[in-house]
Order: C-alpha cells, then structure tokens, then sequence
C-alpha cells in the first residue's frame, strides 16, 4: 500500500474517530466538558472545538493524499474508490450530526447526500459503459467551501461571529448551491452515455 494509500485510511479513521466522539453519551461515563465563553459575547462547547481540531486534520488529509498521488503518479483504483468513501463518511456524518444537534438545517445533508447518490450513480453508469467522468472544478470548489464552513461551524463561526458575519452558514449554503449545480453539470456531461442503448 503505497503512502496516498494510507493516508486515505487514516482519514477514514479519523472520521469514524469524530462521528464516535460527537455522538458518544459522555455524561453516562462522568465526563462533562466544559464551556467557555470567548470575550463574554460566544459561549462554546469545548467537545465541538476538540470534534474541529479532528475534521480540519482530517480535511487537510484529503488534499494531501490527493497531492501526493499525483505529484508521484501514485493513483490508483483502490484510492480513488477510498478517497471517495473517506470522503462521504467524513463529510455526510458531521452534517447529520450537526443538523440533529441544531447547528444547522436537516435540507443541507439530505441535499448533499442525495446529490452524492445521484453523480456517484452516473459515475457508475458511465464507468459501465467505458466513459470516466472526471471531477469538475465546480464539484472541487463544493469540497473546499464544505469543509471550511463545518469548520467555522465546530468552532462557533469564531471570529466572524464577533462582527455578526455567519461566514459559517454561508460558506455551507454556497456549499450546497455549487452541489446541486455540479450536479447538474455531471448530469449534462453524461446524459448522451445514461440513454444509450447497449
């Protein structure tokens, strides 16, 4: 397994790491985290600060591997197809966790879930049918957008929230609006390919 490789594991890991660490009953087990408040104005939960520390490492993560690969022609199947799932354990958990506990709204991962299942499903047919549909610049731009706003999002939107900018909350509406566009685009790309008779 080449280092790409196992830093695509390690994500997958890290993310099942902070899903456990978010939904886990700490009270049950005596341990209470405790909250802070941040020039007396922002009161958080140091249990979502610890839950962003892990999801930026293991953002970061997803560009690294994804450097590493091909700057060293180290792609191969096994990480494209782990990098994706790596991807969505990531990503898709946190938002459910978030929109159960109020953070944000429950539109925004079924939004993005359904999206997924839709391009992953052209991908699929596509792939079938010997046609690759590569990742477009709108999808890549949804990925960075996500994962810096769940990332203000763990850590209170801190310090925009100061200025009253939800810098958080838009990044992940623009988020979800690139979704469905490239989505979209995946569809017109590939619309030939899906009604094509054997």
């Amino acid at each position: 397994m080449n280092l790409p490789n196992k830093i695509t594991i390690s994500r997958i890991i890290l993310s099942i790491v902070t899903i456990l660490f978010l939904i886990l009953p700490w009270y049950q087990f005596g341990i209470q985290f405790p909250m802070y408040s941040f020039m007396g104005k922002v009161v958080v939960d140091s249990k979502y600060l610890i839950a962003g520390i892990f999801f930026i490492i293991a953002s970061l993560t997803d560009f690294l591997d994804g450097y590493i690969a091909r700057s060293n022609n180290l792609v191969t199947d096994f990480g494209k197809v782990m990098d994706a799932i790596a991807d969505k354990i990531l990503v898709n958990g946190v938002l459910i966790i978030l929109a159960y506990n109020g953070f944000i709204s429950i539109a925004i991962p079924i939004i993005i879930i359904s999206r997924d299942t839709f391009v992953d499903s052209i991908k699929m047919v596509s792939g079938n049918k010997g046609k690759v549909v590569a990742a477009s610049l709108m999808g890549k731009s949804k990925t960075v957008c996500m994962m810096l706003g769940i990332s203000f999002m763990f850590f209170y939107n801190l310090p925009f929230e100061l200025i009253h900018i939800p810098i958080a909350d838009i990044l992940i509406i623009v988020a979800c609006l690139l979704s469905i566009i490239s989505g979209c685009e995946y569809y017109y790309k590939s619309k030939e390919l899906l009604f094509k008779e054997r």
